[in-house]
């Protein structure tokens, strides 16, 4: 909390931060569940809550004032009479619907103003600290026993969803809180969809499986692709995969403090260019991953984003072709000097296990 005053009452000015984003709540307060969290420049911050939350608020989040909001009670205006009794007139806010935003600017009758500014909040979030650190090279080992599961399952004629069920089942027995999302389990022509879901399809022969998933391990998250072929790999096949393992390390490479985030997109992307297949890389190269999957930075050909240390984000070059299928692979790293370290270490094969 220390560090968002000094960003946001020291070097802007602001005399309050009216927190809504529910992962910056959880970031700030430690807490998942609350309604909206109220820090003023002086005097304790105040977490508003129902009353199915309260008790749990007041035994595991940190060092605020718990305040319960009845079902009937308007927040808006709630949050309106405070702002007013702590003498508030600059007010940042992370995020705000159209709705809280009219209700909320009734509510304070231009006795305050309001600023938006989430980016204040990010600058905090993007770079984690040694616990968050421990936390998500925890989930990233939990992502690994899971992919693991994945090559040990895939055999012909199971399911996708079967597959899917599996790996979840290994990453909740070793330790997992939950999915960092819903797990992907692409086969035969629909890997080449990247976001291609699980269904009840049947594995054949020749398939490609694109394994898409994620650990969760106490709020923060990691994610981990592998394409894995049911049989015997083609020469087609392999030769793709290839181009892909290729991308793959040049950008990791790449990753490094200070580098700009759409280089190291653009040293996956020309790997993938050079050998023909520059149009099937359809999408940006990663992204920054910690209580939310998708955090800032981007990494893609129109970031703007440059790399820090203390970054934690996730390289994923792929191929998709229709018709055919497509691979991809992707792992979570810390940026770092003098090389980024890998949170997740499945193995880089195509084979499966059986």
């Amino acid at each position: 909390m220390g560090d968002l005053k000094r960003l946001a009452f020291e070097k802007k000015s602001f005399d309050g931060f009216l927190v809504m984003n529910e992962a910056n709540m959880l970031y700030l307060a430690g807490f998942p569940g609350a309604i909206s969290l109220l820090i003023p420049k002086d005097g304790e911050t105040i977490l508003y809550v129902y009353s199915v939350n309260y008790e749990q608020a007041k035994a595991e989040g940190k060092e605020f004032t718990v305040e319960l909001l009845k079902r009937k009670e308007n927040l808006m205006q709630t949050i309106a009479r405070k702002v007013a009794e702590l003498g508030i007139r600059k007010l940042a806010i992370d995020s705000l619907s159209f709705e809280n935003y009219r209700m909320l600017s009734k509510g304070l009758r231009k006795k305050a103003r309001m600023y938006a500014r989430s980016r204040l909040i990010w600058e905090l979030r993007k770079l984690k600290n040694a616990d968050e650190l421990e936390l998500m090279k925890k989930a990233g080992e939990l992502a690994s026993t899971g992919m693991e599961a994945a090559f040990q399952t895939i055999a012909l004629g199971i399911r996708e969803y079967e597959i899917a069920a599996e790996v979840e089942y290994a990453m909740r027995r070793n330790g997992s809180w939950g999915t960092a999302f819903e797990t992907i389990v692409a086969s035969g022509s629909r890997s080449a969809f990247p976001h291609g879901g699980c269904t009840d399809r049947k594995i054949q022969r020749g398939d490609l499986i694109v394994v898409d998933l994620g650990a969760t391990y106490k709020y923060y998250r990691s994610d981990l692709t592998r394409t894995i072929v049911a049989g015997e790999p083609t020469e087609r096949q392999k030769r793709i995969y290839e181009i892909v393992r290729l991308a793959h390390e040049k950008s990791c490479e790449a990753a490094k403090p200070r580098s700009v985030a759409r280089e190291v997109d653009a040293a996956a992307r020309q790997a993938i260019e050079k050998s023909g297949y520059g149009k099937y890389f359809v999408h940006g190269l990663g992204h920054g991953v910690g209580l939310e999957v998708h955090e800032p930075p981007t990494l893609g050909q129109e970031s703007r984003d440059k790399l820090r240390a203390g970054n934690v984000v996730t390289i994923e070059p792929g191929i998709y072709i229709p018709g055919f299928g497509g691979i991809r692979i992707e792992d979570t790293l810390l940026v770092q000097e003098p090389s980024p370290a890998k949170f997740t270490k499945a193995a880089y094969t195509l084979k499966a296990k059986r």
